[in-house]
């Protein structure tokens, strides 16, 4: 049976619980919300598939990559659709091109009130909550088992999410089920916890005394695509940034993120997408508007044939991959040495006295920007 004995060894996907016939192991939260398996040892019958089918190790499935992937920067000529997506709606063009042939799209959306959750879609109008960053770990709950039963029925599918996720919902799947399934992963940073993103919200709400109705994890609209600034739109207007500081913090990262097995370029997934970081010296005026640029890596056949189907809806131009690495294509994000302790204050002190501490309402950030500033100054009176 699967037992986790160091949490920087489990990513949380799903494949163990549910590859289990006998519903052994179920996923439950840490303090932070990040899911682990436990198992119940009165049902367990030591088959262990479990152990099999998890890939959060150097040996993932890469058995249908191509030797490197090819890479490219792309931007959907609709720039509605760009407007709405992360970065160039590479996503977008790719996910309509299998509803439009009957398949059936996962991706990140929400539940109850802005819980990240993976969710089915049949058709654009519920794939497009899939667009935009979401920077939490998502709930894949009954998802794995979900997507197998549609594949057996003959449905096309494609599964979007991070590495992780697309490669342990690739070995749970298995190779015969594999010809009408497509898998997408993102450059992730990492992902922060549940729990913290719940009760941000409600410390939003509380200090505006209002209800969030819209939340943008990264609002162009308002300050670019290069901003990374978050938005919030209450019933009665307003708007707050804080969480996107906390997580480019890695203070609040599951661990395992630190150890991601993925960050590189082999990826376990048909297409992965990111950003396109450095556009300006690669593909020169294909974003001077600032409103967004997908790199997207082609690292199977499969991904191959998609990327040609809809090249009528992109922008594309072809890139050198070694001029595009950015860091989480080379090596894990670096966990902030307070992380332990980050937690320890949670458990003890609660969300408020987190943000005093580590986020925007304490004097230490306070005391950062003021340091910005004089640098900023510094630099303009030596010119």
């Amino acid at each position: 049976m699967i037992k986790i004995t160091n949490t920087e060894d489990c990513c949380g996907c799903t494949a163990c619980a549910s590859i289990c016939a006998h519903d052994a192991i179920t996923m439950m939260p840490d303090a932070l919300g990040f899911l682990y398996p436990k198992v119940d040892e009165s049902k367990c019958v030591d088959c262990h598939l479990c152990e099999k089918v998890c890939q959060f190790n150097d040996n993932y499935d890469r058995s249908l990559n191509l030797p490197e992937p090819l890479a490219y920067a792309a931007r959907h000529k609709d720039i509605d659709e760009v407007m709405h997506s992360r970065s160039g709606a590479a996503f977008a063009a790719i996910s309509d091109y299998i509803l439009e042939r009957g398949g059936v799209v996962y991706g990140a959306g929400y539940r109850d009130h802005f819980r990240v959750v993976h969710k089915r879609a049949t058709t654009k109008e519920e794939r497009d909550e899939f667009r935009g960053s979401k920077y939490v770990q998502s709930d894949l709950t009954g998802v794995f088992r979900q997507v197998k039963e549609d594949l057996r029925n003959g449905l096309t599918v494609l599964f979007s999410g991070t590495p992780c996720q697309t490669s342990g919902l690739n070995a749970f799947v298995g190779q015969k089920l594999r010809n009408n399934f497509v898998l997408v992963d993102i450059v992730c940073h990492g992902v922060p916890g549940p729990f913290l993103w719940r009760d941000y919200i409600s410390y939003l709400e509380k200090k505006q005394g209002d209800e969030i109705v819209v939340v943008n994890f990264r609002d162009k609209e308002l300050f670019g695509w290069g901003a990374h600034k978050e938005s919030y739109k209450f019933k009665n207007g307003g708007g707050k940034m804080t969480f996107t500081y906390l997580f480019y913090k890695h203070i609040m990262f599951r661990h395992s993120c630190g150890n991601c097995h993925f960050c590189n370029t082999h990826r376990p997934s048909d297409i992965t997408l990111a950003d396109f970081w450095g556009w300006q010296n690669n593909v020169p005026g294909m974003n001077d508007d600032d409103k967004g640029l997908s790199l997207v890596l082609l690292n199977t056949d499969k991904g191959k044939e998609i990327f040609e189907a809809i090249q009528e809806k992109l922008d594309v131009r072809e890139v050198n991959i070694e001029n595009c690495l950015q860091p989480n294509l080379q090596h894990p994000s670096v966990i902030h040495p307070q992380r332990s302790k980050f937690e320890q204050d949670y458990q003890k002190h609660g969300f408020e006295y987190l943000m005093k501490r580590y986020g925007e309402d304490g004097w230490r950030y306070r005391l950062e920007v003021l340091k910005k500033r004089v640098k900023k100054f510094l630099r303009k009176v030596v010119r």
